[in-house]
């Protein structure tokens, strides 16, 4: 397993050179000029040269990348044009309202897709059956910054339980900053949730159809337990990947959530950096997205082995 787990680390290389590569080359081709935003309308055409030719940002296209790759590989990712702080400085500052959102939304996802996928699949062709495939459909359908709306109308400016927008940090606010979650972790687990459902459900009827479930319930076992510690077990090696890509999609930043509730986490940091062409700030995003993508695949190949002991890695 360890040899495994060093081997996909080892892989991790080529995967993120591609990804430095291909975030350098996008945030070239991108129409618009980060200098001029930075220095605003007013600034003369010889201040612009000047910024640029500071920046670097007149030098020919490959030196730009030398410069920049060899920066890279040492652990610097610059600094930002707007900022006025390092890269890494801004992406970790904001690591904790993405990670404590996608923990939220992803533990409203699970506790409200498993139980309905497995529900659907006992229960199949039953109205139960097909009231889980509409909120599954629901889930997956609605979009995300509707439903927030609607949420934030009903508990915020209605019933004024939770805060419209805003997040503070949990130093500050300590178990407080739960109601800054609530709102948009249901969002995403409610998006989240109609995912894992489904496939919960596909998973489920498969495996419910196995010779070995009949002849346990044959043999009078008693069905909650051939349910669950047989049927969902065995079920749960496609259900962890789709759970393993959806925290990946939270952790990489949940971009629209974080705008619409304002919380100032690594999507809403991407999001401002794209509109004002911050150049620097957009690569590391890119770089930050790809590791958690990769990490998070690393843990859920890992995963199959203590969920199947038949998967044996070399």
């Amino acid at each position: 397993m360890i040899r495994y787990i060093m081997k996909r680390l080892f892989m991790l290389i080529p995967v993120i050179a591609v990804v430095m590569i291909l975030s350098f080359l996008i945030t070239h081709i991108m129409p618009g000029d980060p200098v001029r935003m930075m220095m605003g309308d007013f600034a003369t055409e010889k201040q612009v040269s000047a910024m640029k030719h500071h920046l670097g940002y007149d030098r020919p296209f490959f030196t730009q990348f030398g410069e920049w790759f060899s920066r890279i590989i040492r652990g610097d990712l610059g600094e930002s044009l707007f900022l006025y702080e390092k890269v890494s400085t801004a992406i970790f500052s904001r690591l904790e309202p993405t990670f404590m959102l996608a923990l939220v939304g992803e533990s409203i996802g699970l506790l409200i897709g498993i139980p309905l996928g497995v529900i659907a699949a006992v229960k199949h062709r039953s109205w139960m059956d097909q009231s889980a495939i509409g909120i599954s459909l629901a889930g997956v359908s609605i979009p995300s910054f509707w439903l927030s709306i609607m949420l934030i109308y009903l508990f915020s400016v209605r019933l004024h339980w939770f805060p419209v927008q805003g997040y503070v940090p949990i130093e500050e606010s300590g178990i407080g900053v739960i109601k800054y979650l609530v709102l948009p972790g249901l969002t995403l687990g409610f998006m989240q949730g109609g995912i894992i459902a489904r496939m919960t459900r596909s998973a489920m009827l498969d495996v419910l159809r196995q010779d070995y479930i009949r002849t346990a319930m044959a043999k009078g076992v008693a069905e909650k337990f051939v349910i669950i510690r047989h049927a969902l077990k065995n079920a749960m090696i496609p259900v962890v990947t789709v759970i393993g890509f959806s925290l990946a999609v939270l952790l990489g930043g949940t971009w629209v959530i974080e705008t619409v509730f304002n919380i100032p986490g690594t999507g809403s940091l991407a999001i401002n950096s794209i509109m004002k062409r911050d150049y620097p700030v957009i690569q590391g995003c890119m770089i930050f997205i790809a590791l958690v993508y990769v990490i998070i695949n690393i843990m859920v190949d890992v995963s199959y082995a203590f969920l199947n002991p038949k998967i044996k890695y070399k």
